[in-house]
């Protein structure tokens, strides 16, 4: 698989407050890359410098070999990036139509976005039955798929997700996770996936990274991280 997503030296500070301290991660076309680490460890931020949202960086990201770092956050997103911030981002005012069609505000043309829009439906039907529906009035797991929904409105080559299951009932998460398999395989959609729930996360993706302190301790197949005995015992509980 070409490489879709390359980070190399990635540093990142809110303020005189560093959080990442130089780490090299890739992606690459059509793959799903998880990471992994405890809270505080820079698993947020990275997604946040990824998309130049709310911290400062230093260091090289390049999106299909040109370089994003720099550069705001809409032209990020108008590149192919999408992002689903921790807290959902929803605009809980507006109906879950509405909060659909900003997702397609980063696109260089609208054309498209009414089948975009049932295809999102189609994958999530629930937010068709609730198309008139304010946001806030959502339940949780609703307002997550709709959050996925509105960042694939964008058409992006690469989704960022930051904790899609937190607070959610078991049963939402595996369908919510079960569709993003589904958009992936049926997309090509490459998905960098911040989970704490490290089984989930595991399962899904193909790749993952550990990171501790703002630095990449450990890196490689899902299969392998899954049998290594510290991610075990740390964050499997074995």
């Amino acid at each position: 698989m070409s490489s879709l997503l390359e980070v190399r030296g990635l540093r990142a500070a809110y303020g005189a407050t560093r959080v990442l301290q130089g780490i090299d991660l890739d992606v690459a076309s059509g793959e799903i890359v998880a990471l992994l680490g405890a809270n505080g460890a820079g698993k947020t931020t990275t997604l946040r410098a990824l998309c130049q949202a709310m911290v400062s960086t230093e260091g090289g990201i390049l999106l299909a070999g040109q370089r994003i770092d720099g550069r705001s956050t809409e032209q990020i997103a108008k590149l192919g990036v999408g992002h689903v911030p921790d807290g959902r981002g929803t605009f809980l005012g507006l109906t879950t139509e509405e909060n659909l069609r900003l997702g397609a505000y980063a696109r260089t043309s609208r054309v498209g976005a009414d089948a975009d829009m049932e295809r999102i439906y189609g994958y999530f039907p629930r937010l068709k039955e609730r198309r008139v529906q304010q946001a806030g009035t959502l339940s949780g797991g609703e307002q997550q798929m709709l959050a996925i929904g509105r960042a694939l409105m964008g058409r992006p080559r690469l989704l960022l997700l930051d904790e899609p299951s937190f607070g959610l009932a078991p049963l939402i998460v595996k369908d919510i996770f079960s569709i993003m398999r589904r958009i992936n395989q049926e997309e090509r959609v490459a998905i960098l996936l911040v989970e704490q729930n490290a089984r989930l996360a595991l399962d899904l993706a193909e790749r993952a990274y550990l990171l501790e302190t703002g630095r990449v301790v450990l890196c490689g197949p899902s299969n392998d991280l899954r049998h290594d005995d510290a991610i075990r015992r740390a964050y499997l509980g074995e």
